[in-house]
């Protein structure tokens, strides 16, 4: 087993997700505007202490990235990396498609991305979707971006498995084909952390993130189960709009990392 990804290195390891608008609705914002938004609610993040943040792409397609995505989403990732150094950064594509985010990674010099079927297939809002791994590796190898981790999704809870077979069997099937870490996502928190202890139990080596419902009453539990959790929806401010240019809570942010790193410390 190669050694983890050095992102893993960071305690606690707290990744922010930053949402950009669905672009296949919003056509008319501008490169301005979505300059502007990113840098100003990737600062929330950066100010608060987190050390990773996760850029992710909300525009559906019925197939593989557009390429004005892949050119929209690179030009914003390289602002990202060049304005927040500091940051391991992330990226993510709604559509289904192994190429583009990794391809969006090679350019922006991101450490990660994350792909939401990774292993065996899965149905979702846009249809039936099948496993990434295969063409992923191979991809990442052509472009000489070894060096950019694939965190895999194993069931994520947006879809539904294909397949009949436990979370923690298709764990190990992503770990064996190729993935640096794994994402798990129950329907509840709970139920997040009961995937992370069966994948475990089953013989799962790589990172695990916990991918949803993390909050700043349950981070601390989030992390003494998972090498590292994602964080959005509940550090949004209240009433905050698609529109808006500033969408996450400083404040907010900001407690999350102190319980974060008080939870580390006990």
């Amino acid at each position: 087993m190669k050694p983890s990804h050095p992102i893993f290195a960071n305690r606690p390891c707290v990744i922010g997700a930053l949402h950009l608008p669905d672009l296949g609705v919003a056509r008319a914002t501008s490169v301005a505007w979505l300059e502007d938004y990113v840098l100003a609610n990737a600062r929330i993040f950066a100010e608060a202490g987190f050390p990773a943040l996760m850029l992710q792409d909300q525009t559906r397609t019925p197939g593989t990235a557009e390429t004005s995505t892949v050119a929209l989403v690179s030009a914003l990732g390289r602002l990202l990396r060049r304005e927040f150094p500091a940051m391991r950064l992330g990226i993510i594509v709604q559509a289904h498609d192994a190429e583009a985010p990794l391809a969006i990674a090679r350019a922006t010099g991101a450490d990660f991305v994350r792909l939401k079927v990774f292993v065996a297939a899965a149905m979702t809002a846009e249809g039936p979707r099948p496993a990434l791994s295969a063409s992923a590796r191979t991809y990442r190898h052509a472009i000489h971006a070894d060096g950019v981790a694939i965190f895999a999704d194993v069931f994520d809870r947006t879809s539904i498995p294909m397949v009949d077979m436990p979370p923690e069997r298709a764990a190990m099937w992503a770990q064996s084909v190729g993935a640096d870490a794994l994402v798990l996502t129950g329907s509840t928190f709970a139920d997040s952390l009961d995937r992370i202890a069966k994948a475990r139990a089953e013989g799962v080596k790589v990172p695990i993130v916990l991918g949803g419902s993390v909050t700043e009453a349950n981070v601390g539990e989030a992390l003494a189960s998972a090498d590292a959790a994602i964080v959005s929806t509940a550090l949004m401010r209240k009433g905050a709009g698609e529109g808006d240019l500033v969408r996450w809570d400083a404040d907010l942010a900001r407690r999350l990392i102190e319980r974060a790193h008080a939870a580390k410390g006990r």
